[in-house]
């Protein structure tokens, strides 16, 4: 299953199958955490490769331009990769802790009222840990604070 990210490093599946529960099955059965386990291990995979893919792109392209806008150029693009990798670097942790989540069988139910998240919530956002309902209210909640 290959996969690329949009900006923000959200997987974007290609060749993507949803999981078609049958009927009468049980929620996070052990076939529906194998299909999120390989999800998340495929997209913290594609992570690291991208953090290894920016250590060589500044190795190789470090130079030091006599020009100084050609410096400032290079020294915003270097900044900018490095703050979207921190962003990633803090992805790959909640990737790791929804893995532990699965690992000890509390994935895929919301952590807030202990419903099922749901097949289809958990495989636009595999590191969803709350129901679209407490979700809603928890970002009304942080709206009406913010304002």
């Amino acid at each position: 299953m290959s996969k690329s990210t949009n900006s923000d490093s959200q997987p974007v599946l290609k060749n993507f199958k949803p999981y078609k529960p049958k009927k009468g099955e049980e929620y996070m059965n052990e076939k529906q955490q194998g299909h999120f386990k390989k999800i998340l291990l495929d997209w913290r995979e594609q992570l690291m490769q991208e953090v290894d893919r920016t250590v060589h792109h500044m190795q190789d392209d470090a130079a030091n331009y006599p020009d100084p806008a050609d410096r400032a150029t290079q020294e915003e693009e270097f900044s900018l990769e490095l703050r979207t990798r921190d962003r990633e670097r803090k992805l790959i942790k909640k990737i790791d802790s929804t893995i532990e989540s699965l690992a000890q069988n509390d994935y895929g139910f919301c952590e807030s009222c202990g419903i099922d998240i749901g097949i289809r919530r958990l495989e636009a956002r595999p590191t969803a840990d709350k129901c679209i309902d407490c979700k809603t209210l928890d970002e009304i909640k942080e709206k009406q604070l913010g304002s």
